[in-house]
């Protein structure tokens, strides 16, 4: 799917669910400019408040292209930004505060995903904006929270977070690694960054719909931690069930790769009755009354002398495609570890436009065009919304007189005073 491009435009029609519904987001990074494009996908009008001149520190990640004016635009900023504007303004001027807290008046949202009561020292804390606007709804999503209603403060509340530090002490990663060995951190990429975006959008829903019953706006507290707890289940659930990474305790399925003509499939067996499938698929009918697999607890203590060897004896002559096909024609859950450009080129995601090309702004060496970036697409489909158009990311400040004049009734001379304060850029 390219920008501009409007899939299921027959609900044009029907506008988009949350058309009219406005954020305000001092945002920075992934988490919560996840949950923000998201919600613009949606039909939000998203005005991201980011530094007047290098912007947030999204644009500094890396690899990177560079935007019109030469400056870097890194990954993190590309694949989270689609369909915002960008105002440019200082917040830690006190200028910037005072526009700042005279757009609260204008959104009915507002969020922010700095460290922990960093908002608060700059005079832009809940309690600021609640008194400005009691009926915005104001969004925090940091680390280990900022300390909702009354609850007690983290011990980590000053502590900067990732997604990798996050995931780490959620115990996923020991839980797949086990003690002994060093932990592949960010095995998934983000997942404490895009967890935490999806629970605040969840958490934004609901705060709009209570405002729609009561009137009033109240704080939405997310913190990444609490988020990837709650998406690592497995971890604290299957430990108070009894599951040790020790023989005789390990989890009670097949749940690995096997190794393919040109790769690996990855399959998942739960039930008994899917073992039989399997022994009778791969050549080994007999595995069906080998009392060592009656029951499911047989099968991770022969996997790799017995199970493994067999099993790859057959994916081996096959490619991860071809098992795949004959794996699921039976019954049997599995699926090809896809590289980047299996996933690029798979049919699934063409169909369901879960891939957006924007155009580079900037070329090779050697002039010629560079290909487009690919970011991810919206995978909440409405009947009743159509797709896009999706529009590029803002570059730093973009629209910052734009929003100002129209918001707050600013005239040239208004601006040209914030610009020699530095206030904007």
């Amino acid at each position: 799917m390219r920008l501009g491009d409007i899939a299921n435009a027959d609900a044009q029609e029907f506008g988009k669910p949350l058309d009219g519904i406005r954020i305000l987001a001092a945002e920075q990074m992934q988490a919560l400019p996840y949950a923000t494009q998201l919600l613009a996908r949606l039909g939000a009008e998203v005005v991201k408040v980011e530094h007047p001149v290098h912007g947030e520190s999204g644009r500094g990640s890396t690899p990177a292209m560079t935007d019109p004016d030469g400056r870097s635009v890194g990954a993190t900023y590309l694949r989270n930004n689609l369909g915002k504007r960008s105002l440019g303004i200082d917040l830690k001027t006190a200028e910037g505060r005072d526009l700042f807290l005279a757009l609260v008046l204008r959104f009915d949202v507002v969020a922010e995903n700095f460290k922990a009561g960093t908002m608060g020292r700059l005079g832009l804390g809940y309690d600021v904006i609640a008194e400005h606007n009691p009926r915005a709804i104001y969004v925090s999503l940091s680390g280990f929270g900022d300390g909702y209603a009354d609850a007690a403060e983290s011990p980590y509340r000053d502590w900067p977070a990732y997604a990798s530090i996050v995931e780490a002490m959620s115990g996923i990663y020991e839980w797949k690694a086990g003690p002994d060995r060093p932990p592949v951190a960010n095995p998934v990429g983000a997942l404490g960054d895009i967890s935490s975006a999806l629970f605040a959008t969840i958490g934004i829903l609901a705060a709009l719909r209570h405002r729609d019953n009561t009137g009033l706006g109240q704080y939405v507290d997310v913190a990444m931690f609490d988020a990837v707890i709650a998406m690592t289940d497995v971890v604290a659930n299957f430990w108070s069930l009894g599951v040790r990474p020790e023989p005789g305790k390990e989890l009670q399925i097949i749940l690995d790769g096997f190794r393919t003509s040109d790769g690996y499939v990855v399959v998942q067996i739960v039930r008994e009755h899917q073992f039989g499938k399997l022994a009778d698929l791969i050549g080994h009918p007999e595995w069906k009354n080998d009392p060592r697999f009656a029951t499911r607890a047989g099968w991770a203590p022969s996997l790799e002398e017995v199970i493994r060897p067999a099993m790859e004896a057959w994916t081996k002559t096959r490619t991860k495609l071809e098992a795949t096909h004959a794996l699921t024609a039976v019954g049997i859950a599995a699926g090809p570890s896809n590289s980047a450009a299996d996933v690029i080129a798979d049919p699934h995601v063409a169909i369901r436009n879960m891939l957006v090309e924007m155009p580079r702004t900037d070329t090779a060496s050697d002039g010629s065009p560079l290909e487009p970036v690919l970011i991810p697409g919206n995978p909440v489909k409405l009947s009743k919304m159509a797709e896009g158009p999706e529009t590029r990311v803002p570059w730093v400040g973009e629209h910052t007189e734009t929003v100002l004049r129209e918001e707050l009734g600013l005239s040239d001379g208004d601006l040209a005073e914030l610009r020699a304060g530095g206030v904007i850029a």
